[in-house]
């Protein structure tokens, strides 16, 4: 046995449960594809929740990046070309905020640190796992070079995961036609911790605070449009997502290039099989127009860390069926649950259709009018 775990995949989610196993006392190897390099700023971020924080915070990592992340207190939510408009605030439901801003490269380089000061954690960079044997007392993986075994193998491979197909896993999903462009820009007038996420036709337009006087933005189009705006400029390109911000940050700057993505869903129909189970993008896919995707991923964690160090402070097997069905049956339904809603709200407000522009309006001013459906909303924003 190699260690109490194999996680593969090095990417946010393979690194965060790493470091939940790793404060735990596990042993455990995480196989990464890549090369090792110095993650660098590209103007990619993460929405991470109060409870997501949580979880970062006692496995060693959230003191670590929450000087170079934004809490996000205020959240406001409109409907283009409409006056229906819904206001979150944090401080209705707590002093904590809804959840905070950080930069990709910034959480990944805090994952790196917390991992190297873990003597029982080793992450093996430029590896390729070639099979998957997962029918005996331990799972067994044929490399490029070598194999490793291990009681457990989580699948923390993203949404082309080699794990789920590797396990014969079936996914569903389909193709939003939407294409999401992503960058960070800089502003004259601060943004007070507030975010604001605008419902077009084309898809939502969102803008999240950061450090620094800066705003991340997730700007939603279809992808023809989309493929012309990243064809453009950069002057013309900022020229264009100033018509979108508006005037409420003032002057913007645009202080890094935008990238794109094709938004689509995917959700595997078991997250388990023998001496396997998936976690983060290989079990489920989502629209960001809820920011939970990465969040859904830190509740697979939260559970799977729950699960597997109950089981091995009793000397038990973390691989045991049991253990995978009890981690299945706890986040299918709430993962299930988000899937559901956020492809809801994809349908409901990338729609012009007029009977249905009316009856969304007309839902977000009786919303404004119904706190503790409010409260509800805020608190399953920040996971509690």
């Amino acid at each position: 046995m190699d260690a109490d775990v194999i996680i593969i995949g090095g990417n946010h989610s393979g690194l965060s449960l790493a470091a939940c196993l790793g404060t735990a006392g596990l042993d455990v190897l995480v196989l990464e594809r890549g090369a090792k390099k110095q993650a660098r700023f590209d103007g990619r971020t993460l929405a991470l929740s109060f409870r997501s924080m949580q979880l970062l915070r006692g496995a060693g990592v959230g003191h670590l990046i929450e000087k170079d992340a934004c809490p996000m207190r205020d959240i406001r939510v409109a409907d283009q070309g409409s006056t229906a408009y819904l206001d979150f605030h944090s401080r209705d439901v707590g002093d904590e905020p809804f959840g905070w801003i950080v930069e990709n490269h910034l959480f990944h380089q805090a994952l790196n640190r917390r991992l190297d000061a873990l003597k029982n954690v080793r992450v093996m960079h430029s590896t390729v796992v070639k099979t998957m044997e997962c029918d005996g007392p331990l799972a067994h993986l044929t490399l490029s070079k070598g194999r490793l075994a291990a009681p457990l193998i989580v699948g923390a491979d993203g949404r082309n995961s080699f794990c789920r197909k590797a396990a014969g896993i079936p996914a569903y999903g389909w193709n939003y036609r939407q294409t999401a462009i992503a960058c960070v820009i800089s502003h004259s007038k601060p943004h007070h911790n507030g975010a604001v996420e605008h419902f077009q036709p084309g898809g939502p337009f969102a803008t999240l605070p950061m450090t620094k006087q800066r705003s991340s933005i997730i700007w939603t189009e279809k992808p023809a449009v989309a493929e012309a705006l990243m064809e453009m400029s950069a002057a013309v390109f900022t020229q264009k997502l100033e018509s979108k911000v508006e005037d409420w940050l003032g002057t913007i700057k645009l202080i890094s290039r935008p990238f794109s993505y094709p938004l689509t869903l995917q959700h595997a129909k078991h997250y388990t099989a023998p001496r396997l189970v998936l976690i983060g993008d290989a079990a489920h896919g989502i629209h960001p127009i809820a920011g939970q995707g990465f969040n859904l991923g830190m509740g697979d964690i939260g559970v799977l860390t729950e699960e597997i160090v109950r089981t091995t402070r009793l000397g038990l097997d973390p691989g045991h069926p049991d253990i995978l069905k009890r981690y299945e049956k706890r986040r299918k339904f709430d993962n299930g649950n988000m899937v559901l809603m956020t492809d809801g709200l994809v349908r409901l407000f990338s729609n012009a259709i007029p009977p249905v522009e009316f009856a969304r309006r007309f839902g977000l001013g009786a919303m404004q009018q119904m706190p503790p459906l409010g409260r509800f909303f805020m608190r399953t924003a920040m996971g509690i």
